[in-house]
């Protein structure tokens, strides 16, 4: 009895010098940067909007060195992405069922940290992305940067297809001009804590 208490004592003080040694961090915006660029038969076109909300939890070790991404939220409202052309603007929001599904998210469900020289980091991650009411799990390349600030500058790209979240591509002019099904989305923003 007395060597099982010993070992759970063991155990219990190993498991809080792990915790000590890695300090957990919230980060936030409700200003991330997001755009969505694509091609038409007429020319390329993109949206953009500046407010959306990301939160996220950082693992630091002790040398502030980032060693997982323990959970990440993102949302944008769908109307916020503007082309600067209404007209463009309204056949968006209605291949993005806006009206029904008014937010864009992205929650984490995994995710892979990986430096060369502790500056930038690479995050191989998995998340739910839910556009025009449809979740898919998708592939996620980030790049996270700490600053002097004490934030954390992230960059994430991603190419996807309209038909994989079951939108159609817009057309403008009685379908004279057509949208291409592969969209480019773009994320940029810097979270602090």
């Amino acid at each position: 009895m007395k060597a099982i208490m010993i070992k759970s004592q063991v155990f219990l003080l190993l498991f809080a010098l792990a915790q000590f040694g890695n300090a957990q961090d919230k980060y936030a915006t409700k200003a991330a940067a997001v755009s969505v660029s694509g091609t038409s038969t007429m020319h390329d076109w993109e949206m953009k909007a500046a407010n959306g909300d990301c939160s996220m939890v950082v693992l630091m070790n002790d040398a502030g060195q980032i060693t997982d991404v323990q959970s990440m939220n993102f949302s944008i409202g769908a109307k916020a992405l503007k082309s600067g052309k209404d007209g463009m603007d309204k056949n968006a929001y209605k291949t993005l069922k806006a009206d029904k599904n008014p937010n864009i998210t992205a929650v984490l469900k995994s995710a892979d940290v990986t430096t060369k020289d502790h500056v930038t980091y690479t995050v191989n991650a998995k998340i739910n992305l839910t556009i025009a009411g449809k979740t898919l799990e998708t592939p996620l390349v980030a790049t996270l940067k700490p600053n002097k600030s004490g934030g954390i500058a992230v960059i994430a790209e991603k190419k996807m297809g309209m038909k994989e979240y079951d939108m159609n591509p817009p057309s403008f002019m009685l379908g004279a001009v057509k949208t291409g099904n592969d969209v480019v989305l773009k994320f940029n923003f810097t979270a602090n804590k």
